[in-house]
């Protein structure tokens, strides 16, 4: 028996469920506000893209999701656990710096920059989290990063060193970094944006491949193309705000509001001919 998938070829099962909600979140750094009252729902197995000029507040709101950032005022829940706190008795407690890594190891995020640890080897970047955080044993740790490695196509990296590897093998690398803690969610903050054009053809394939397995995904984006054929939905921000959220169709080829209207205008005319 087939299963039923969405317009863009993703698994349907679950996607009923609520998985990310974002409630009135707020987040200022002194008197400069990046986003105000945002409010957001992402169901289980989607990919959400989120599109908009820079300074929208996008990267933050992700930092904000990660508990990298605390939010200045509202709540964010992720399979309905608040971000950042513990409730006890209707009321809220701030978590531990220990509390509070263990409840971002749910959520993997890969950014503009890869961030691999310089000094070690690629399976060495793979494991050290799992089995540093999370206290898992070596032997299963070392056997799922191998398989993360193979799904990334870089079986015959493991003892390379980043410095010896490419741009974009430096970023599927840190994907699969990211998986290594089973994540239930996976956020990509413009995952390409660093690497040469020949190079994001790589990892915007193997982010391709995560989204077909049914992973939660949010990834803020300026590869349009990738957002159409991957996104089930995409958000357009500006002015830290929510300004348009629809099917790739209806954004990206039919928006509606004035400001979505004139940045897709404009990433047109900066595309190349």
């Amino acid at each position: 028996m087939s299963v039923p998938t969405t317009s863009n070829g993703h698994p349907t099962v679950g996607m009923d469920d609520e998985f990310l909600k974002v409630v009135k979140a707020t987040k200022r750094f002194g008197t400069t506000t990046v986003f105000e009252n945002i409010d957001l729902v992402v169901n289980r197995g989607t990919v959400s893209c989120i599109i908009g000029p820079s300074g929208a507040g996008k990267s933050t709101l992700l930092r904000c999701i990660n508990a990298l950032e605390r939010l200045s005022a509202g709540r964010i829940y992720v399979n309905g656990e608040i971000i950042g706190f513990r409730e006890h008795r209707d009321r809220h407690y701030e978590l531990t710096d220990k509390q509070a890594a263990l409840q971002r190891s749910k959520i993997g995020m890969v950014f503009q920059r890869f961030n691999l640890f310089p000094h070690m080897t690629v399976l060495e970047n793979i494991v050290e989290a799992p089995i540093r955080v999370l206290r898992q044993p070596k032997a299963e740790v070392l056997e799922r990063a191998r398989g993360l490695l193979a799904r990334v196509g870089l079986s015959d990296k493991e003892t390379s060193y980043p410095a010896h590897l490419s741009g974009g093998q430096q970023q599927r690398v840190a994907i699969a970094r990211a998986l290594a803690l089973q994540p239930e969610l996976m956020l990509f903050d413009e995952p390409t944006s660093a690497l040469d054009p020949e190079l994001c053809g790589e990892v915007l394939d193997v982010m391709k491949q995560l989204a077909h397995q049914g992973i939660t995904m949010i990834v803020v984006t300026h590869e349009m193309g990738f957002a159409r054929d991957v996104a089930d939905d995409v958000i357009f921000m500006d002015g830290g705000a929510i300004v348009e959220r629809g099917t790739p169709g209806d954004v990206l080829e039919r928006p509606v509001e004035e400001r979505t209207k004139k940045f897709l205008g404009s990433v047109l005319a900066r595309a190349p001919s």
